[in-house]
């Protein structure tokens, strides 16, 4: 089973971000960018991968826990590309207000998952949405997106953490929660 932890969307913020996504199609108008559908918007705090079904459960389990966080506001804007330089592969949302909180949980769902044995990603934590990703590595471009700016587009509370299977098809992936950890206040 292939796992990941998230953040959930409004439906409201869902709409709203997919309002982003039209634009900058319209903008950018290049075929080559495979868009998230609206539905499969989440912020992913950590990326699990494959484990076997008894590994799920474990995990499952550990993740089911709350954490000793207050909930908290998180307002999503200001578009860039991962990686910064060369040709773009991911194209992402930002995050304008509540980055500092959504890092503190990514790091303590880091250090809950290790605990099951789930080994912490070495790249550093940037709280963002993905809107899309580019099918290949050509250039694309990058100065309308630089002009997009750092405006609000959507706002969540976050108020708990997701475990998901996700599972792959041809028509895209399908994602099951199969955990849910509550922020509760310390």
């Amino acid at each position: 089973m292939r796992l990941f932890a998230a953040i959930d969307l409004s439906d409201e913020a869902r709409l709203a971000i997919a309002g982003q996504q039209t634009r900058i199609r319209r903008e950018l108008a290049d075929d080559s960018l495979r868009w998230v559908q609206t539905d499969h918007m989440h912020l992913t705090l950590a990326f699990i991968g494959e484990v076997e079904p008894a590994r799920g459960a474990a995990i499952a389990d550990c993740m089911s826990a709350p954490f000793p966080q207050r909930p908290f506001r998180l307002v999503f804007g200001g578009v860039g590309v991962f990686p910064p330089h060369g040709a773009p592969r991911v194209l992402w949302l930002g995050a304008l207000d509540g980055a500092p909180e959504a890092v503190e949980l990514q790091r303590a769902v880091a250090l809950r998952l290790e605990s099951v044995g789930v080994l912490r990603e070495d790249r550093v934590f940037r709280p963002h949405l993905t809107l899309g990703r580019w099918r290949d590595g050509r250039p694309a471009e990058r100065g309308s997106l630089a002009q997009q700016g750092a405006v609000p587009v959507a706002e969540v509370a976050v108020a708990a953490v997701t475990l998901y299977q996700s599972r792959l098809s041809s028509s895209g992936p399908a994602y099951t929660a199969l955990a849910r950890a509550p922020l509760l206040c310390p």
